[in-house]
């Protein structure tokens, strides 16, 4: 009887996850400068879809399914990305402060899509999301070697941090100004920022597997990451494979978060904020954890994307700036929580 109320209760919030899911996309969808009825999304969506062969204006079908549907399922799954990241190091690392903007990883992974962008890195044989993902391993390498010599503790994590940041942002920096063209520049630095404003299926189709598999393996080792909670040696007492789980989570967290830094560039806050919003609504088993922290994050990025087109009128803003003005409070309110105390 009881494993049959927990399957119920399962399958309730699954599909409840899905509902608000595809409601934030509806609106991601439908809500612009110009206003779309939300009937019409949903007939662009079946006419697409299922041919179904409703009459539509050209202009408004465009619209939706090619430029605001696209970049909604984007966002989110941007959000949902950088938000099990988050999750994930916060857990291994025992650090509520640790995500992938603040440990560098963001960071790295940027210098290596700009290497290869600008700089041909790879001779051809690398993508921008192949170089993105071997930035950001080369950058969580240096701050856990950097972390090490420091003493290992929560607040050399966080410094350690903060320099590989400033180290491959100045890289990336001294990569646009020496080698970049006038024009590379101007769009680099607006996609640094965080920009949705050139996000298509393509980049869909890649943003999506890509959180999926990573909401995947994360979620196969939940167990693993729960035995974290008390510590590396705790973990290993009780038979977990510690070196391995950190491999495979950290290298996990840096592809999740080499693809979208790839997509729509570096976004800052997700990864910090939304993993401690899932933790108050739903608790600290990972099992549950994970998926909410997914939603949370999908939905909040399509609600940051959905500000960013409507707040100035006639002007996107890069959506970094809007997870930053509202992550940065909530750093400092968690940085408030601890005494000071990183």
């Amino acid at each position: 009887m009881n494993r049959a109320i927990s399957s119920i209760g399962r399958t309730g919030a699954v599909f409840l996850a899905l509902v608000l899911l595809v409601a934030a996309l509806w609106l991601g969808a439908a809500i612009g400068e110009t206003s779309i009825p939300f009937e019409t999304v949903a007939r662009t969506v079946a006419n697409r879809l299922w041919h179904a062969g409703y009459p539509l204006e050209p202009i408004d079908e465009g619209i939706v399914w090619s430029y605001r549907l696209s970049r909604a399922v984007v966002a989110a799954c941007c959000g949902a990305a950088l938000a099990l990241s988050g999750v994930v190091l916060q857990s291994l690392l025992r650090n509520p402060l640790a995500d992938p903007y603040i440990l560098g990883i963001s960071a790295g992974a940027s210098t290596g899509a700009v290497g290869v962008a600008i700089l041909g890195f790879g001779a051809g044989f690398l993508t921008m999301p192949m170089g993105a993902f071997l930035g950001a391993l080369i950058a969580f390498a240096l701050v856990a070697l950097l972390a090490v010599k420091a003493g290992r503790g929560t607040a050399a994590v966080i410094l350690a941090g903060v320099v590989g940041s400033q180290l491959f942002n100045a890289l990336t920096s001294f990569i646009v100004t020496k080698s970049a063209t006038a024009e590379q520049a101007r769009g680099i630095m607006f996609w640094l920022l965080g920009n949705l404003s050139g996000v298509r299926w393509p980049d869909a189709w890649l943003a999506i597997p890509a959180a999926l598999c990573g909401l995947l393996v994360c979620l196969w080792h939940a167990r693993s990451l729960d035995a974290f909670t008390f510590g590396a040696e705790s973990a290993a007492s009780l038979g977990i494979s510690v070196r391995r789980i950190y491999l495979v989570l950290v290298g996990t967290s840096a592809m999740m978060t080499a693809v979208m830094v790839s997509i729509v560039g570096s976004i800052g806050f997700v990864g910090l904020v939304i993993p401690h919003a899932a933790r108050m609504l739903v608790g600290v088993r990972h099992g549950v954890l994970l998926p909410a922290a997914a939603l949370i994050g999908a939905i909040f990025m399509i609600a940051a994307d959905i500000l960013s087109r409507t707040l100035i009128h006639g002007q996107v803003l890069p959506i970094g700036v809007i997870t930053a003005l509202v992550g940065a409070p909530a750093f400092a309110f968690i940085l408030g929580r601890r005494g000071g105390r990183a």
